[in-house]
Parts: structure tokens; sequence; C-alpha cells
């Protein structure tokens, strides 16, 4: 019966391991909260993310253009 005293001990220390790794990410997740540069996207007259989106059809690729086009006759 002496394994059992064993098994409840590395239990016990691979359980204060686990909560000293999640005590360690809460404080990293609050640093980079702090950290993390605010955009002011409120002051912009254009949304950056969609500024260059054309609404309608899209070109077609390049590829696509020389394979659609038919051969000249002679």
């Amino acid at each position: 019966m002496a394994n059992r005293g064993r098994a409840t001990f590395a239990k016990r220390q691979k359980e204060i391991a686990r909560q000293e790794r999640a005590r360690e990410k809460a404080t990293k997740r609050v640093q980079l909260k702090e950290t993390k540069v605010k955009i002011d996207r409120h002051g912009l007259p254009i949304d950056p993310d969609i500024a260059d989106i054309v609404p309608g059809p899209q070109p077609l690729p390049y590829d696509l253009l020389d394979e659609d086009e038919p051969e000249p006759k002679p």
C-alpha cells in the first residue's frame, strides 16, 4: 500500500503545477490587454477593413481570360 501515498503526492504536485500555469496565463492575458494598441475606428471616415472592396461581379483571373478567348481565324 505504499504506492497509494506516492500517487496522491504526484497527483497533487501535478495539480499545483497546472494551477501555476493557469495563473501565469491569466497574468499574461492581462498584460497583453493593457499593452495592446487601441485603434480608433470611429474617427476614420472609411472602415479600413473594407476600404478596397468593390461590390458587384469581380473581374476574372488572368488565367481564365487566356483560355476563353477564341483562336483567331486566318
